[in-house]
């Protein structure tokens, strides 16, 4: 079902992603990770979005963001997906050859607190899930270096304008983040993020997230997948 005009709200915490075609590497050596890394870089200083954590993988990246305005993160990604595909078709002449991108960016609204945390949590896991690294703190392509103690902002090599810019967290990150972010996630909250991510589905207590897809036009995706029930004619009778 295509997503709605309201299904992003001025204020609220968003997890996006995007992957790319047939999941097709969107990066395929350092170079083009710190080539995207500035053109969003670039982007939040130009769109009104707040970054809070961030993960970029071979073929796929994760951002979490909060827009003033609720077209915000429309236009933040709308510029950077068109840059990158541009910068990345010129760098490897494949210009005609295909979609860099399965297509729109993916997103699910996010309660604040215990959830906020568990979806950042979700996020800067990525590299040790994949076993990229053995411990997420050492993928050079996160937010989780800047949120360990004491915190790495970027990369030495790598100027500021040249990095994506985190905006404080809301509340208080717990002090052994990292540690907490190289544990295992337990199975039915990993099923949970995936959820909310396959269906655009809010992440959070049962009642926030009732009245979150009630407002945001959100319904659908809390309904289950199938076909309807077909109704017998001695349905309801006792």
């Amino acid at each position: 079902m295509p997503r709605t005009a309201r299904s992003i709200a001025a204020g609220g915490f968003y997890h996006v992603l995007n992957r790319g075609n047939g999941r097709q590497p969107l990066f395929r050596k350092d170079a083009d990770y710190d080539a995207f890394c500035h053109i969003l870089a670039d982007g939040l200083r130009r769109y009104p979005v707040k970054l809070y954590c961030w993960c970029l993988m071979p073929n796929h990246w994760h951002l979490v963001l909060s827009p003033e305005n609720a077209d915000s993160i429309g236009r933040l990604l709308g510029w950077v997906g068109v840059t990158h595909v541009r910068r990345h078709h010129a760098h490897y002449h494949t210009a005609g050859g295909g979609h860099l991108y399965q297509g729109r960016f993916k997103s699910f609204p996010i309660e604040g607190g215990k959830h906020f945390r568990a979806v950042c949590r979700y996020v800067e896991a990525n590299p040790r899930r994949a076993k990229l690294v053995k411990r997420a703190e050492d993928w050079r392509w996160s937010s989780l270096a800047a949120h360990v103690d004491p915190p790495v902002a970027r990369p030495e090599d790598v100027a500021a304008d040249a990095w994506p810019a985190l905006t404080r967290w809301p509340g208080r990150k717990p002090a052994d983040w990292a540690e907490w972010v190289n544990k295992p996630i337990e199975v039915a909250e990993a099923e949970a993020m995936k959820l909310s991510i396959a269906r655009g589905r809010p992440y959070g207590s049962a009642k926030w997230t009732a009245k979150t897809a009630k407002n945001l036009g959100l319904e659908y995706t809390l309904r289950d997948r199938g076909r309807p029930r077909k109704v017998r004619e001695d349905d309801g009778k006792k």
